[in-house]
């Protein structure tokens, strides 16, 4: 079936995870939605998430995507379960990160660096429940400004990283060893962070799971694009503009009201 694959985030932040997917999945067609016109979703209410990301899919299947990825964290840990109870096509989230920084912790303190509202957000609280062992600490940090500053395509490393330092000091100081980046935009400043975090930290990889999630249901629903033809990635936004310092050059962006 060679539909195309539906990914959308509030901005840039999904885009890591469409040029990962582009990778392993080479024959497929792919559509992406930057509503970067709502941007940031971290600090909406919970109501206005839910509406957003609906009609950030509602969009998605009109172009005829046969499945969804919410590339979003807030846009997930908020409405993936409303989004699959109204939505008949596959929708793929993305998981909050906890459970193998779980599995991988020595010293029993783990860092989340997210949004206001994925730190919130009932799926966060139960993953958090299920996978928890009672003697391990979670520090929490909301990552204030971080997204508008990527989305903007601000380039003063030295603002960056005075503001990550500030943030990521705290939990540094509390001994964690695994650091969970709760938020697809923050993989496009991780060479900063590797430059704040000591190298026994380790970063955990929320993109990869994604990724081999989306094609076991695509092998599962048989939707394998087998065509020859020539795939096309579309890349649409609909705020005033798109900053394209974290985007490669090979992506044609337009605007799209949605």
């Amino acid at each position: 079936m060679n539909n195309p694959i539906g990914i959308f985030d509030s901005g840039i932040g999904g885009i890591s995870i469409l040029e990962k997917l582009e990778n392993v999945l080479p024959f497929e067609n792919f559509i992406y939605l930057a509503d970067n016109d709502n941007c940031p979703y971290g600090n909406k209410s919970k109501e206005e998430i839910i509406k957003f990301s609906f009609k950030n899919c509602e969009k998605l299947i009109e172009l005829n995507c046969k499945i969804i990825i919410v590339a979003c964290n807030t846009a997930t840990t908020n409405s993936i379960n409303f989004l699959r109870s109204k939505i008949s096509i596959p929708i793929i989230g993305i998981e909050p990160g906890l459970k193998p920084a779980i599995i991988h912790t020595k010293t029993k303190n783990i860092g989340v660096l997210a949004t206001e509202q994925t730190l919130d957000s009932n799926l966060f609280f139960e993953t958090l429940a299920k996978n928890k062992i009672e003697d391990i600490k979670i520090h929490e940090q909301v990552g204030f400004d971080l997204v508008k500053m990527i989305e903007n395509g601000e380039t003063d490393e030295n603002k960056l990283y005075n503001i990550l330092q500030n943030y990521l000091s705290p939990m540094i100081d509390k001994n964690i060893d695994c650091l969970v980046l709760g938020c697809t935009h923050y993989h496009y400043i991780i060479d900063t962070i590797k430059k704040i975090i000591p190298k026994n930290i380790q970063l955990i990889d929320t993109i990869t799971p994604v990724t081999n999630h989306t094609i076991n249901i695509l092998k599962l629903n048989n939707l394998i694009n087998t065509s020859n033809e020539k795939r096309y990635v579309k890349v649409f936004f609909n705020g005033n503009n798109l900053s394209r310092k974290f985007i490669g050059d090979d992506y044609k962006i337009r605007y799209l009201k949605f």
